[in-house]
């Protein structure tokens, strides 16, 4: 496939935790990619307090090629740490991220594009989620509670395969450190006037490594952030932008 519309820069990041046998196939993969898309590109990785290889083998990643940063946490924050962290380290004019388990594929990158021009933020939805019936459930519920709160226009909030003009981070300001954060994100940016679009990408099976997002207690903390998320902005004036 050929890209409609080619960045002038990207930042690409993914968060990993304990996923050394990850990490080198997603900047492969990424390396492959994004010099089709972006006539300037980074690759960060964000080892966030691997008790693994993933921060030594981002380091020796980075060592041999100089589009690739690795960002270490010295104990594990969460995935929304991990996430923030990787929009601060990000220096280019449009931040690109996904998950570190080969999931997704990078390549589908380039069905994003053809919205860049209009719209601020584009994100994937899962067309067919390699997930159990009861996680499929929850998700379904999560995403309709989501749309109503905050009329999010999107099907899939949580999915790890979003591509945002930087500008968006200059204006919104993000506090979760957990499973929120995603919603936040988008919650603050469609608050804030920014344009968000959604686009189906593929959704495949983890290789490697094990899934953490399943946690019960991960699951009722995010449902208790919400509800605090939702106090907050709706008490909190709308970001101006530039």
């Amino acid at each position: 496939m050929t890209p409609t519309v080619r960045l002038p820069s990207l930042s690409a990041f993914f968060p990993a935790y304990n996923e050394e046998r990850n990490v080198p196939v997603m900047v492969e993969r990424m390396t492959a990619v994004l010099p089709r898309v972006a006539d300037d590109y980074e690759i960060i990785v964000v080892d966030d307090g691997s008790a693994d290889r993933t921060g030594a083998v981002a380091d020796e990643l980075a060592a041999h090629d100089p589009h690739v940063r690795a960002v270490h946490h010295p104990v594990n924050r969460g995935y929304g740490g991990a996430l923030k962290s990787g929009f601060a380290a990000s220096r280019k004019a449009y931040v690109f991220f996904t998950d570190g388990d080969g999931q997704f594929d990078v390549a589908e990158i380039e069905c994003l594009l053809p919205f860049v021009p209009e719209y601020d933020v584009v994100v994937g939805y899962r067309l067919d989620r390699v997930e159990g019936g009861l996680r499929k459930l929850n998700a379904a519920l999560w995403n309709a509670l989501v749309r109503g709160l905050f009329r999010i226009p999107v099907r899939d909030v949580d999915c790890a395969f979003k591509l945002f003009k930087r500008e968006v981070f200059d204006v919104i300001r993000i506090e979760a450190e957990g499973a929120m954060i995603s919603t936040e994100m988008l919650a603050r940016a469609v608050r804030a006037g920014f344009r968000v679009h959604e686009v189906g990408v593929h959704h495949f099976e983890r290789r490697h490594g094990k899934p953490t997002g399943a946690n019960p207690l991960v699951i009722l903390r995010a449902f208790y952030e919400l509800f605090k998320l939702y106090r907050r902005i709706t008490t909190e004036g709308s970001p101006a932008r530039a």
